[in-house]
């Protein structure tokens, strides 16, 4: 499912497409075992993955449907990271899907506390310069929540302390591609650091990235056409 979540889509194709896109977070080694976590918006608060859902046992109907809040709408036990995910759609109304991984490069340098800098330009489309690291906090509190929506701001994802990345989307499809982004860009900057500390790109150069963003992939006009 491409379609933005902010077009009519049913209950039943979103909870596919959550349990399709948990499983495909597990096939790209993302998540393992019943680590992170998905979720969309949904009718005023959001669809979840369950807890302790792996990519084995997960499927449509294990999906839980909660209020922002937390309250359960639906049978199951909501991922214990569910405030988390509420936070960032209450305070992000361009958030329509998150996810939430341990893949292990964005573990690796959240377990040093440091940000992801502009090595490369891709780093641009999370926005920013880079890709900031939350302040730590136990997993599934409120504070874990509030500290991943302060290192959001400005930003589509972040790495959160001792732990993992998260990031938002406009699809849950995009998510998830978003989350194997930010695991590729982890695992590159890793091993530029064998070699010594990698050349970062400048603010300028940065900003002149974002402005080729804007027009990256869209048509445009033959040489000499002009509006009619």
């Amino acid at each position: 499912m491409t379609t933005p979540l902010d077009t009519p889509i049913s209950e039943d194709a979103l909870r596919q497409a959550l349990a399709d896109g948990y499983r495909r977070l597990a096939e790209l080694g993302l998540n393992t075992g019943s680590a992170g976590n998905i979720s969309c918006r949904f009718d005023g608060g959001a669809l979840i993955s369950p807890s302790g859902a792996d990519a084995h046992s997960i499927d449509a109907q294990a999906i839980v449907s909660i209020t922002m809040d937390g309250e359960n709408r639906s049978p199951g036990i909501p991922s214990s990271e569910w405030s988390m995910h509420t936070a960032i759609y209450r305070h992000y109304p361009q958030a329509l899907a998150v996810v939430h991984t341990h893949s292990d490069a964005c573990v690796a340098l959240s377990a040093q506390r440091r940000p992801l800098p502009a090595f490369h330009y891709m780093l641009a489309g999370f926005g920013g310069d880079g890709v900031p690291c939350a302040k730590y906090a136990t997993f599934g509190t409120d504070a874990l929540a509030q500290s991943a929506v302060d290192a959001l701001a400005g930003h589509t994802a972040c790495l959160l302390a001792n732990h993992g990345m998260i990031c938002h989307a406009v699809s849950i499809e995009k998510a998830v591609a978003n989350a194997a982004k930010l695991e590729t860009l982890a695992r590159q900057y890793w091993m530029s650091a064998q070699l010594g500390a990698p050349v970062v790109l400048d603010a300028a150069e940065m900003a002149t990235v974002r402005d080729r963003y804007r027009s990256y992939g869209k048509a445009r006009l033959p040489r000499g056409a002009g509006a009619a």
